[in-house]
């Protein structure tokens, strides 16, 4: 696999993952960006050895987008409290079914993970054993019957932004466990983490690592 660097430093290198690659290897033992990376690390700078990445955050197999890794520990641990201290500003850009009417708005829900079926269950009111979940978008373009949105994430649960999305009948494009009709290649659904802000490791210097925005394709 290609490896596209958007942003490398002494600690940090943000990569785009395509669709239908994992971040982080499972029993699958498909292709993963974490032993991708290593090998471009290891490859670039001659490196004997085995070769440290620090898995910071994640995305979903079937969405595209930034992707940051430590290449130090130092790294890991620095940015790692950014995410946990919400200092990281991540945004994404998403094709979704219907005229989405309000032009902005902020969604809070509650949401609980089912395992077994690799879910979430959205709640309008505190539940338990459902996490607080909060999103903010703001609608960029309409195009016959679709709508395509900036969303903000303000936390980080399992499947929020499709489950979210849909709990207002407005589905992804190609999220079909979320009640999309249309089908796309690559396992892809029509969500990209479009862009990371945050701070480097060591110079606290303010990074954003972004992409275009996301055409509509089908």
């Amino acid at each position: 696999m290609e490896i596209k660097v958007l942003y490398e430093d002494n600690h940090l290198i943000a990569v785009y993952k395509p669709a239908g690659i994992l971040v982080q290897g499972d029993k699958s033992g498909d292709v993963s960006m974490i032993e991708e990376v290593k090998m471009y690390i290891k490859q670039k700078y001659e490196k004997p050895g085995n070769v440290f990445l620090g898995l910071v955050h994640r995305l979903d197999r079937n969405v595209d987008g930034v992707v940051l890794f430590a290449k130090t520990s130092k790294g890991a641990s620095r940015i790692s409290e950014q995410f946990r201290n919400h200092t990281v500003k991540k945004e994404y850009h998403a094709w979704v079914h219907g005229i989405v009417k309000e032009k902005s708005a902020t969604l809070v829900s509650f949401l609980k993970h089912d395992e077994n079926q690799n879910f979430a269950e959205v709640f309008d009111k505190e539940t338990g054993g459902a996490d607080r979940a909060e999103l903010s978008y703001e609608v960029i373009k309409i195009e016959g019957d679709f709508s395509l949105l900036k969303i903000t994430l303000k936390t980080g649960r399992h499947h929020q932004i499709r489950a979210q999305l849909s709990h207002i009948g407005h589905s992804i494009v190609g999220d079909n466990k979320y009640g999309s009709v249309v089908r796309l290649p690559d396992q892809r659904i029509a969500l990209t983490a479009t862009s990371l802000s945050f701070e480097t490791a060591t110079t606290k210097e303010q990074k954003v690592v972004a992409l275009e925005i996301p055409l509509k394709t089908w």
